[in-house]
């Protein structure tokens, strides 16, 4: 890697930004040139290959991108980086000068796919970012790092992007920090860079999730940015304009390590705990509110609330699965009881309604 590159590559915090997708020229061009405007980015991203959910909808420009990115490239100074999710991805990004790589969430959870990248760039002396998969299993991640480890990347990163979660409303992807913050525990050595764009899937609380991942030692961030986002051909939603980009990255608070302060690694468990803490009491609201619609239904069958057997199965259910957890049998009992007393009073309260409603007359 050439020096000017090494040294942008290990710039901390290092600012990714540009439009989820290449679209013309001009949107490229003019995008690149407010960007490098503003002195606030290191590196110029764009989706050129868009692996899509379904079907109709736009895939991406296609090479021709290239050819503007390398444009862009030549007119601000700024280095360039794209999503490859095939060999023949990675061939044409090398051959238009490409100076990053990064593998997509879609692509991560194939091994296949990302051994295909990673046999392709053996022997290649280029950065390669690698986003979380869309599942939250993190033995996909690790095992994508360990592939292109294995061919002989010298740097190598990952982008928390955020995981598909059921049901999830607030975020376009959830955040689950303390996955991010797992990887980062496993390997303290390698660049940790966050994507709000994609975890909010909307501008609102892009600010939030940015400050959230600085306040946890990430190394960067890689936002979207788009000239006219709302007309954007992907992701109109969660792109911003070059000139909120950088009002954005000033009103963010860069926290500063010192050797005294440096996060030691009980910290960094204490951090995990709280994350993990967090997702519980989220997964505890849900579960609330499902039996919020049980009790609805009881309420309309004329059912009681309390149904015995169904308790039972439930508890023997988590008892069996206790051991191979590392739960004792004493706190699945204490833990659950909770959760079922819990259960009762909000179904008791919808069961009731009724009653409070004719006793207001």
């Amino acid at each position: 890697m050439i020096e000017h590159l090494k040294n942008i590559w290990n710039k901390r915090p290092l600012i990714i930004s540009g439009p989820c997708s290449a679209e013309t020229e001009a949107q490229v061009l003019k995008t690149a040139t407010d960007l490098a405007a503003s002195n606030k980015i290191d590196v110029l991203r764009a989706g050129i290959w868009k692996p899509r959910t379904k079907p109709g909808l736009f895939e991406g420009i296609g090479t021709i991108g290239l050819t503007w990115l390398a444009q862009a490239k030549a007119i601000t100074g700024l280095p360039t980086t794209v999503e490859v999710a095939t060999a023949q991805h990675v061939e044409e990004a090398l051959k238009h000068g490409v100076d990053i790589l990064w593998i997509g969430a879609r692509t991560t959870v194939n091994p296949f796919s990302v051994q295909e990248v990673a046999d392709v760039l053996k022997g290649v002396d280029i950065p390669v970012l690698v986003k979380n998969p869309i599942n939250p299993d993190l033995e996909l991640w690790s095992g994508a790092l360990e592939r292109l480890q294995k061919v002989g990347l010298q740097d190598v990163g990952m982008i928390h992007r955020g995981f598909s979660s059921y049901g999830n409303t607030e975020y376009r992807n959830a955040p689950m920090w303390h996955l991010a913050i797992e990887m980062k525990m496993r390997y303290p050595e390698l660049l940790m860079i966050c994507d709000p764009s994609h975890i909010c899937g909307n501008r609102v609380l892009l600010q939030d999730v940015a400050q959230k991942s600085i306040d946890l030692d990430f190394g960067g961030l890689m936002i979207e940015s788009h000239i006219d986002p709302d007309n954007a051909w992907s992701d109109a939603k969660q792109q911003i304009t070059p000139e909120t980009l950088s009002k954005m990255i000033d009103n963010l608070i860069w926290r500063v390590k010192s050797e005294q302060d440096e996060a030691t690694e009980l910290s960094l468990l204490r951090e995990r705990v709280d994350q993990v803490d967090d997702e519980l009491l989220l997964l505890l609201s849900r579960r609330m509110k499902i039996a919020d619609k049980i009790g609805s239904y009881k309420k309309d069958n004329n059912l009681t609330i309390l149904q015995t057997e169904r308790w039972n199965q439930i508890l023997k259910r988590a008892l069996d699965k206790s051991a191979s957890l590392q739960l004792s049998k004493t706190f699945i009992t204490k833990y659950f009881d909770a959760v079922h007393l819990e259960s009762i009073q909000h179904q008791n309260s919808i069961m009731n309604d009724m009653g409070k409603k004719l006793n207001e007359l």
